[in-house]
């Protein structure tokens, strides 16, 4: 007997109603290895990376671990039932599933109670207050969203596998079929991903920053400083200047900021910016920049910088602030926009994404400055962060300039697919950390975390002078693909003063974790991750350059005043 989709039966104590039939069928489709696989990863994601996570962010990257652990353990299930190794049956089958299932709660219910310590791990180590609870129920509740949603995904693959390997089994035998159908299936699914959803979502991306710097050429009103870029007497309009543009070219400090900051005369810095939309070509973009420094006097301080600014055009106020006020003023600064996308898509999709500008702008400066007599032009260095950082190392090649070097320069954040710091790093002294690289005999480049670490009593600098301001914490500088399978450098030995003592390696694990991290690289407190503080900055510059007039009581006064200025943030 059977009533709509129950399964009834009978029995000497009366009727005993199961689950529906389509409940037990989802119950024996899934794999029990996915779920344990699945929970596993579930657990260890909640354990400490480099940086601190709030609650949507855990519960996010767990619920997509837990996709991915799910993924794993049902295509080695599906593996071993396919070699034909058999399984255990009966009540021996039904008791291993049950004690499999609750080793996996007891797993996941340890780590949901342990995350809040292992939070607090890495906010300690960044000197940030500890949160109070990490409300594992909310963390779970999150993960079911993005866990149903990729595993939903992963069906359909699945159920496309399957659906063209049932046709092309009339054609050709059936491993032959289950083959072509994984090819195809595989086929298909890059092409949507790539070709289509991929490229897609970043032209929408790239059309809807483009906009929103056009917008921002709208609004406001021009410098009325005739050395500002977009002022009246510049050659740079003023609305072809996007928003992060206008934030490097007008809020830099004053002469007067500066006199009163140091407590001498000092000059009014020059800063010199080119947007996208402010010439056709990036060969025009770099010929016009170099116009407008001959016209503000560029070439006339005693200090010139070329700053690759990141993705959408922004330059980190205090990298260059702080330069501004160690020199009193003697310096001038250009940077020039090469995209409207930011620097974490720009980063993934298309590192090389500023390279030409970078290189335009640079080939455009140093032509003019090398046609300088040599005692009359400005000491030249060049700086970003981030993708900036990347793309003003494939600016130039050594060789190129080994005739008539440039002074040097100072990277910072360099993203993990920089060439210079990577090269370096690589080659570093055996005993040195991958995070503090101790390189050849320090002479031409040298690295440093918080604090001063570039000053080397009795190693002196060679002519050309390379340093690389990095954080221990830093995902942008420390992520790597080789970190899916296989312990980073950066984790062996000696720890970062900023990581957490609890942040181990797990394979999959760490690289989705790092992955997030690097993501929200800016949402670490100040002097962490990929935030870097004025007061880094000020020791960089000064260990480079070596300003006259400054003390060790003045740097430090330096450096509260720069930490009480405003800090823009780009858009």
């Amino acid at each position: 007997m059977a009533q709509s989709n129950l399964a009834l039966s009978w029995s000497t104590g009366g009727v005993v109603v199961r689950a529906p039939n389509w409940i037990i069928a989802v119950r024996n489709s899934i794999p029990l290895t996915g779920l344990a696989v699945g929970a596993v990863l579930f657990s260890l994601s909640l354990t400490p990376s480099l940086l601190p996570r709030s609650i949507l962010v855990q519960g996010i990257l767990s619920g997509c671990t837990f996709a991915v652990g799910y993924g794993l353990g049902a295509v080695l299930e599906w593996f071993w039932d396919y070699m034909q190794l058999g399984r255990l049956r009966g009540q021996a089958g039904k008791w291993f599933r049950i004690g499999v299932a609750i080793l996996c709660i007891i797993l996941v219910a340890l780590c949901l109670y342990q995350t809040t310590a292992w939070q607090n791990s890495v906010r300690e180590v960044m000197g940030a207050a500890p949160v109070e609870g990490g409300h594992p129920l909310w963390v779970l509740l999150v993960a079911l969203v993005p866990a149903f949603i990729l595993i939903l995904i992963g069906t359909i693959i699945v159920q496309g596998v399957q659906y063209v390997s049932r046709r092309l089994v009339k054609l050709v035998p059936p491993r032959i079929a289950f083959v072509a159908s994984l090819i195809i299936v595989g086929i298909v699914t890059a092409t949507l991903f790539n070709g289509v959803l991929l490229r897609g979502a970043l032209r929408s991306a790239d059309a809807f920053f483009e906009r929103l710097d056009t917008v921002a050429g709208r609004f406001g009103t021009a410098p009325t400083n005739p050395l500002s870029s977009g002022s009246a007497a510049s050659l740079v309009p003023w609305d072809t200047i996007g928003r992060d543009g206008r934030i490097y070219v007008e809020t830099g400090p004053s002469q007067a900021d500066i006199a009163q900051a140091i407590g001498r005369p000092a000059l009014e810095p020059l800063r010199v910016y080119v947007g996208m939309r402010s010439a056709p070509t990036v060969e025009e973009r770099a010929q016009l920049a170099l116009d407008e420094m001959l016209r503000v006097g560029a070439f006339d301080r005693s200090v010139l910088v070329i700053i690759t600014p990141v993705g959408t055009g922004w330059v980190d106020p205090p990298g260059i602030d702080s330069l501004e006020f160690l020199l009193a003023g003697d310096v001038s600064s250009v940077s020039m926009q090469y995209s409207y996308l930011t620097s974490p898509l720009s980063l993934v999709v298309e590192p090389e994404y500023g390279t030409e500008a970078a290189q335009a702008l640079f080939n455009a400066v140093y032509g003019y400055w090398t046609a300088m007599p040599p005692d009359a032009r400005p000491k030249l260095y060049l700086n970003g962060l981030s993708l900036g950082a990347h793309a003003s190392q494939s600016s130039t090649q050594v060789f190129d300039v080994l005739a008539d070097p440039f002074q040097g320069a100072l990277w910072v954040g360099p993203p993990f697919t920089s060439p210079i710091w990577r090269w370096a790093t690589q080659n570093r002294q055996p005993d040195s950390p991958e995070w503090m690289p101790v390189f050849g005999n320090s002479s031409s480049i040298r690295f440093t975390i918080q604090g001063d670490h570039l000053d080397m009593p009795g190693v002196p600098w060679g002519p050309l002078r390379i340093a690389f301001l990095q954080y221990a914490s830093d995902p942008v500088v420390f992520f790597e693909w080789s970190a899916l399978y296989r312990t980073p450098d950066w984790l062996v030995g000696e720890r970062g003063p900023d990581v957490s003592p609890a942040l181990n390696w797990y394979p999959v694990v760490t690289f989705l974790q790092l992955g997030v991290d690097m993501a929200l690289g800016q949402t670490a407190p100040m002097g962490h991750g990929h935030l870097y503080a004025s007061a880094d900055y000020v020791d960089a510059w000064y260990a480079l350059i070596e300003p006259t007039g400054w003390d060790e009581a003045s740097l430090d006064a330096l450096k509260v005043i720069l930490a009480a200025r405003p800090r823009p943030l780009s858009s």
